[in-house]
């Protein structure tokens, strides 16, 4: 059977040139880049490449970049550092209502610890408002997190402007650029952030694999305690292979995102417009314009994502969705909920996240197989009865 994998946003596949870097380090190259001798000085300059490759796909230094094993890992360690390093000064922290649970769950952690979260909200398209954003502002306020773009949705936010709305007031200003990082142009000086969160295996690159950018001078706690790597900022033994892997997808993603945007976007640019020839009561989701070049997403009237993508695995296509049951929650998308999308049209979102390897041909199989899916489905609805 023919399979297609289109839940990129979960995870991209392992580019053969990344694999191929990686191999060295789980085969011979086996040293502690701490060691003082050939063999830990081996592998230390195989991290100190893969930082310096790291730092030049979003414009910074090696030095303001710090490894981590995870985004999750990243935005925990941003916001909890940031907050830690600066509650003498106050305790308030804005987020958007449609940030990943990482960060979502770190503020309720925080809160927990006595600082207070504002969360402001977003449009029909899942965009934040910079308005918003600075009505928020406090005298307290220590710490904004806003993302670049959202996985679930696709929408790309106005961070440099909301950047520059919160460096005005000298505050701390970190997004969470997981989807964003290795899919479109990213320049930390040209966003005006403080602190960037990315993941390798959002580009090509292994999972276990991600980074913080920590803008020289910003202060921050560890989020890990324990020995002296990265500067003392995050303790444990390095990841070799997996931080050369990110390295090398870094290096790949400087030089292709512009031939990965326009191919990619010609792919999501046909499902976003036939689908809906082809399938009745489908709504796009997310931003018409700005939005990830690799992302098409659809709430689909009368059924549910969890029957769409089971029936869509059947056919050899994989697929996420926002609905509760596909979650493994027992709530809606918090990001659909956010948009003000009704609960019940929420139940029926999907989620196509192509990826390089992916083909017109993948598309021309999604576009005749799905629709008579859902066709399939809402005979077998009573929701669907007599519309």
């Amino acid at each position: 059977m023919k399979r297609i994998y289109l839940d990129n946003i979960a995870g991209t596949p392992i580019h053969p040139e990344v694999k191929e870097a990686m191999i060295p380090f789980l085969e011979g190259n086996y040293g502690n880049p701490q060691s003082l001798h050939s063999f830990g000085a081996e592998v230390n300059r195989a991290v100190k490449n893969a930082r310096e490759k790291t730092a030049s796909l979003i414009n910074c230094t090696p030095e303001e970049i710090f490894f981590t094993s995870s985004g999750t890992e990243s935005n925990n360690f941003a916001l909890k550092g940031i907050a830690w390093a600066n509650q003498k000064k106050g305790n308030h922290i804005i987020i958007s209502a449609i940030e990943h649970q990482s960060i979502l769950h770190s503020a309720k952690a925080l809160e927990r610890m006595g600082f207070k979260t504002s969360i402001v909200p977003v449009d029909k398209f899942g965009l934040v408002s910079p308005d918003d954003v600075a009505k928020s502002i406090t005298s307290e306020t220590i710490l904004v997190s806003i993302m670049l773009a959202n996985s679930e949705v696709g929408t790309i936010e106005p961070v440099k402007d909301i950047a520059k709305i919160v460096k005005e007031k000298g505050i701390v200003f970190h997004t969470d650029a997981v989807g964003a990082v290795g899919n479109i142009p990213v320049d930390v000086n040209e966003l005006g952030v403080d602190l960037l969160s990315l993941s390798g295996s959002q580009f090509y690159g292994p999972k276990g694999a991600a980074a913080l950018f920590i803008k020289k001078g910003v202060r921050v706690l560890p989020f890990i305690d324990g020995g002296i790597q990265e500067e003392g900022r995050r303790a444990g033994t390095e990841n070799v292979s997996g931080i050369v892997g990110l390295g090398k997808a870094a290096e790949m993603a400087k030089i292709e995102i512009p031939g990965r945007m326009a191919y990619l976007s010609a792919l999501r640019n046909r499902m976003i417009k036939e689908l809906p020839e082809k399938i009745k009561n489908i709504y796009v989701t997310g931003h018409p314009e700005n939005r990830l070049p690799h992302h098409a997403s659809f709430c689909i009237e009368f059924i549910e994502g969890e029957a769409m993508l089971l029936r869509l695995d059947m056919e050899g296509i994989a697929v996420s969705s926002g609905s509760a049951c596909t979650s493994r929650a027992l709530k809606t998308s918090h990001v659909l909920v956010a948009m003000k999308i009704p609960a019940a049209l929420a139940q029926g979102s999907i989620v196509f996240s192509l990826n390089i390897f992916n083909t017109n041909d993948d598309v021309d199989f999604v576009l005749k197989v799905f629709p008579p899916i859902v066709d399939l489905l809402r005979k077998m609805s009573p929701l669907y009865q007599g519309k």
